[in-house]
C-alpha cells in the first residue's frame, strides 16, 4: 500500500496532505470517545500496542513490490476487532511513521497519502461493523461471513486509494492502469487469508478471559 516516490508529485501531492489532516480530525474525535468510555490509561495501551504490532507487521511479514505499490499484511481488521478503531488508527499511523523514519526514509514524502490510504479503510470498517455485527454480540463471537465481510472491505479501500492516487499522479494510461491492475490482483491473496487470522487471533482471545476487565484490549471484545 505505499505510493512509490514519484508516482504523485509536485503540487499534486497537496491532496495527500489535505486527505490526512481529515483522517487525523477523525481520528482524534474517536479518540476523545474512547477516552471518555475507558480512560486515558485504557487508549494508551492498546494504541502503544497497535503501534509496536503494525511495526511489526510492516518489517516482519511478507511484503513485496507489486505493480504501482507494495503488497503487505496490515492486519488493519484484526487491529480493529481487538483494540477498536482509535487504537488502531493511531497506531496505524504511528507504526507506519516509525517504519518510514527507521527503514524507509524514501517514503516519508508519500506519507500522508500512505496514512490516508490505511485509515479511511480503518473507518469505513468501523461504521460496518455497527451494521454486520448484531449489538449484543462480543467480536469475539464474530462469524467467518462477518470477519470476511470485514476484512474485504478495508483490502478494497486500500486498493480504490491506492489506484486512486496512481491515477491522480499518472493519468489514465495503459500502462498507469496496468500497474494498479496487477496490484489490486495481488491484493487478492490478503483477502484471502485476513479472515482466517482474524478468526485465529479471536480464538486465542477467548482463551484470555482473565484480561476481559484490563485496559489491553477493546471492551467489545468480550462484552456486547
Amino acid at each position: 500500500m505505499h505510493i512509490e516516490p514519484g508516482v504523485v508529485a509536485g503540487a499534486k501531492m497537496a491532496l495527500g496532505y489535505a486527505t490526512a489532516a481529515g483522517v487525523f480530525l477523525y481520528a482524534a474525535k474517536l479518540s476523545l470517545k474512547t477516552m471518555n468510555k475507558d480512560g486515558l490509561t485504557a487508549l494508551g495501551v492498546r494504541t502503544l500496542l497497535t503501534t509496536l504490532l503494525v511495526f511489526s507487521f510492516f518489517q516482519i511479514l511478507p511484503h513485496y513490490p507489486v505493480g504501482v505499490s507494495e503488497v503487505h499484511f496490515i492486519l488493519g481488521s484484526t487491529l480493529f476487532l481487538m483494540f477498536g478503531a482509535a487504537p488502531a488508527a493511531i497506531g496505524l499511523a504511528m507504526g507506519l511513521l516509525a517504519q518510514g523514519i527507521l527503514f524507509a526514509p524514501a517514503d516519508l514524502p508519500q506519507y500522508a497519502m500512505n496514512v490516508t490510504t490505511l485509515l479511511v479503510p480503518l473507518f469505513m470498517i468501523d461504521a460496518l461493523a455497527r451494521r454486520i455485527i448484531p449489538a449484543d454480540t462480543a467480536y469475539k463471537d464474530v462469524t467467518y461471513t462477518q470477519a470476511l465481510k470485514l476484512s474485504t472491505a478495508f483490502q478494497a479501500g486500500v486498493v480504490a486509494w491506492v489506484g486512486f492516487w496512481a491515477t491522480y499522479g499518472q493519468g489514465f494510461g495503459a500502462e498507469s492502469l496496468a500497474s494498479v491492475a496487477t496490484f489490486s490482483a495481488a491484493y487478492m491473496l490478503v483477502i484471502v487469508v485476513e479472515p482466517l487470522v482474524d478468526l485465529a487471533v479471536l480464538a486465542a482471545a477467548k482463551s484470555l478471559h482473565r484480561l476481559e476487565d484490563s485496559a489491553i484490549f477493546h471492551s467489545r471484545l468480550y462484552q456486547a
